[in-house]
């Protein structure tokens, strides 16, 4: 599985080779005088359309009737009725008891959660985890499934996409119970990082290394076309007006460059851009309710947001990546050297690594001062995002003294402590506010705001289901369908067509995962 945050750790490689121009000076052209441009700002269909009325005598064509979305069937799940977590069995253990935990953290993300392992074995004497990495979420997933009982790990980390598909492999105590158990005060967690683990009143797991989108821009490629480097768009109009400022100053070839990948541009992001109109992704309250029945990918703001986009493409504002399997093409598309991107879209978990790429001074004139950050753009530049990353599940079956000794390591790896030194060292987003008050993470933020933009997205208040995200059992190949569609759209294929189609494709996928996981 191609990680959204792994994948875009491989920019160090990336950066590497972002080179400058033939003539040896840096890519920004930063010797160009901006060119007096009075750019237009088009304005992308609003969430209320005003209704259409006829001139006198005139006769207006019939219109497609807007879809009726029914009701959401409401399943509320007990915990009575789930496995317990009995918080206090640890006590009675006559000996370490050993946890394997399985994970998909590589390189220094794996470094950091070694560390902060480490710490957590010589800080008592009840309990040892042992790290196994899997490679990869996708690796590990597709293990646990194929797994029996006995060979399964006592804790596993996954990915929001799984949390139907974990859920229903009917093998975990849910971190809910654990909470309650515990008598545990969540009040400081963020909202959205606990919903997007939760469902028909349950909470799963825990959430534990938390990103989001959020927009990279060239703060000297923006001063070169007169734009304000420390204010970035932040609606989907704002993104083409400044596009158009970029590129009709010369500064930049194109405003932004876009990917279609399943995990990015084509797939993940039309769910933010969902979740910024307030719109449903699925049925059934996104699933969260009970378990979605089919889509609503192809709805008429669907097909503005994708019509839009397309035209972006059309008018030389956007650059089309493809698929991007290795995440590197959007970053590679701000240094091309005949024709940069100034913006693109990638995971809040990439910016220390870019920041420490750059000021090692692989690129000449080109330092980590240079990159803006700001939050993703949406339409009408609606606040908040969903929720990526991934969290952490205690495997049932294993006794009573692990599962409470799995709690007990994953109650230290979410510590206001613990998620302050992870955020820090790491890039993630911290689960709780008050990592924020503690060392190293308070000073990375105070001194440094282009981190702290992933942790205000997520912190923006919503009790809407539409900002906990989508949830059903095939959500990752539903990406994968809908990446297809947006790659289709944006090489100029009809919008509605393509997303109908797209939609037939999603709704047969749940109700094949709806038949084989039935009862």
């Amino acid at each position: 599985m191609r990680s959204r945050t792994m994948k875009r750790l491989a920019i160090a490689g990336t950066l590497a080779v972002l080179t400058a121009c033939g003539d040896g000076g840096p890519i920004l052209q930063a010797g160009n005088d901006p060119a007096p441009t009075t750019p237009t700002t088009p304005t992308l269909p609003q969430v209320t359309v005003p209704p259409v009325t006829a001139a006198p005598g005139e006769t207006l064509p019939p219109t497609t009737p807007a879809p009726t979305i029914p009701a959401p069937t409401t399943t509320t799940t007990p915990l009575s009725d789930l496995p317990a977590c009995p918080v206090d069995a640890l006590a009675a253990a006559s000996g370490p008891v050993e946890l394997t935990f399985w994970h998909g953290m590589k390189g220094g993300l794996e470094d950091s959660l070694v560390k902060l392992t480490d710490e957590y074995n010589a800080s008592q004497a009840k309990v040892r985890v042992v790290l196994q990495n899997q490679g990869g979420y996708e690796q590990a997933i597709d293990k646990y499934v194929q797994s029996s009982e006995s060979s399964r790990p006592d804790i596993i980390q996954t990915p929001e996409y799984a949390v139907q598909q974990m859920r229903d492999t009917k093998s975990f105590v849910p971190i809910g119970a654990c909470m309650q158990a515990a008598q545990m005060d969540t009040s400081d967690f963020l909202g959205r990082a606990l919903t997007a683990y939760s469902t028909e009143g349950v909470q799963w797991s825990m959430p534990f290394n938390v990103s989001n989108p959020v927009l990279y821009y060239n703060r000297r490629v923006f001063e070169v076309a007169g734009l304000d480097p420390n204010t970035s768009p932040l609606s989907l109009e704002d993104l083409r007006s400044v596009s158009q400022t970029l590129v009709a100053s010369g500064a930049a070839g194109t405003g932004i460059g876009l990917d279609t990948g399943f995990d990015g541009g084509g797939g993940w992001y039309i769910e933010q851009w969902f979740s910024k109109l307030g719109e449903l992704y699925t049925d059934n309250g996104n699933g969260r309710l009970a378990p979605a029945t089919k889509v609503f990918i192809d709805n008429p703001k669907a097909v503005e947001l994708m019509t839009f986009l397309q035209q972006m493409i059309n008018d030389g504002l956007a650059f089309n990546i493809g698929d991007d399997p290795s995440g590197q093409g959007v970053f590679l598309k701000m240094a091309d050297s005949t024709s940069p991107s100034a913006m693109t879209i990638g995971t809040s978990a990439a910016l220390g690594t870019v920041i420490s790429v750059l000021d090692g001074g692989l690129i000449p004139g080109l330092t980590g001062a240079d990159i803006g950050v700001g939050p993703m753009p949406g339409p009408g530049g609606a606040p908040g995002v969903l929720v990526g990353g991934a969290s952490l599940w205690i495997v049932d079956g294993h006794g009573d003294e692990k599962t409470a000794a799995s709690w007990d390591y994953i109650n230290y790896l979410v510590s206001a402590q613990s998620q302050s030194t992870w955020a820090a060292s790491t890039g993630y987003v911290p689960v709780r506010a008050g990592a924020l008050e503690l060392d190293p993470l308070k000073t990375t933020y105070a001194t440094d705001p282009r981190f702290k933009v992933a942790y205000d997205q997520v912190n923006a208040p919503s009790d809407a289901l539409t900002s906990a995200g989508p949830i059903t059992g095939p959500l990752k190949q539903i990406r994968v369908v809908v990446a297809r569609a947006v790659a289709t759209i944006l090489q100029g294929g009809d919008p509605q067509a393509t997303l109908t189609q797209a939609a037939t494709d999603a709704n047969a996928l749940i109700a094949d995962y709806t038949a084989r996981n039935s009862d």
